[in-house]
Parts: structure tokens; C-alpha cells; sequence
């Protein structure tokens, strides 16, 4: 591995995902993390923001949402990336259960990444076909390899 793409959420099991990663990693090696903010609380974050910025006469950048995002990525990362050799930057993705995966497949291309560690939900056939599957996109739509870990 050169660049991985590791897909983050605030969970004890991403958060496992990426220290088991960490092992991997060579010297030299570098990560891409993908912090996902779901759209509907991006949308309420920024509602927040107008609101007070109508109370406050200011006008807030929607900028703000995604750099709180990034803070919260590194704040949720830095435990594990402390001792580890390895150069990593946060890449903040708004998205929804149908965009997640394109988000990733989108991110991994943008920067070259030539293997996706990414967290997927154990479901049944039936679920996969009515609710989709997030890993299973990722895994067909990949150009590499791509590691599979689930909750």
C-alpha cells in the first residue's frame, strides 16, 4: 500500500479499523481520512449557524460546518495516529446512505489511493436488495484492494 483511504465515522469500531491500519502502513506510506458527516446534520448545523448569524447580524460561511467536521475528525484520530509513522490528512465528505459510497469511490480516485478500509453492516439478501450496501458498491466499484470490516 502506498495511499490508503480509510472511511471514518465517530465509532469504537472505526476507530479500531483505523489502529489496525496503522499496523499495516510502511514507511512512507500515507492516508487518506474520510470523515463522514451525514447530510441531514450538515443541513441542521448550518440552520444553526443562519440562525445565529441573523441574531448576531453576521453572516457564516458554510465553510465552518466542514472545518468542525475536520476538528472533530482530528480530535477522533489523533489518539490512534500519535504513535504511529505515518503521514495522514482529513478529507470531510457530506453525504447520505445512497452517496456514501460514491463518496468514497470518488475520494480514493481523486487521491490516487490504491487501497479503501471501510466499516460495512452485516446484512441479510433481502436487506442488501432493499436498503443496498454500502461495502459491497465499494468492493465492485474499487480499483484495488479494498478491507472489509464489520460491526
Amino acid at each position: 500500500m502506498k495511499r490508503g483511504l480509510v472511511s471514518l465515522r465517530a465509532t469504537e469500531t472505526h476507530r479500531d479499523l483505523l489502529s489496525e491500519v496503522t499496523n499495516w502502513t510502511d514507511d512512507g506510506d500515507e492516508l487518506v481520512l474520510l470523515w463522514h458527516l451525514d447530510g441531514a446534520e450538515y443541513d441542521a448545523d448550518v440552520d444553526t449557524l443562519e440562525s445565529v448569524g441573523r441574531v448576531e447580524h453576521v453572516d457564516y460561511d458554510h465553510s465552518a460546518v466542514i472545518d468542525g467536521a475536520a476538528a472533530d475528525a482530528k480530535e477522533f484520530t489523533e489518539p490512534v495516529l500519535a504513535d504511529a509513522d505515518v503521514e495522514a490528512h482529513v478529507v470531510v465528505s457530506v453525504d447520505s446512505a445512497s452517496s456514501r459510497a460514491r463518496n468514497v469511490l470518488d475520494t480514493a480516485a481523486e487521491h490516487d489511493c490504491d487501497h479503501a478500509f471501510i466499516v460495512g453492516t452485516s446484512r441479510s439478501p433481502t436487506g442488501k436488495a432493499v436498503f443496498g450496501d454500502f461495502a459491497q458498491r465499494v468492493i465492485l466499484n474499487f480499483d484495488g484492494y479494498t478491507t472489509v470490516v464489520t460491526e
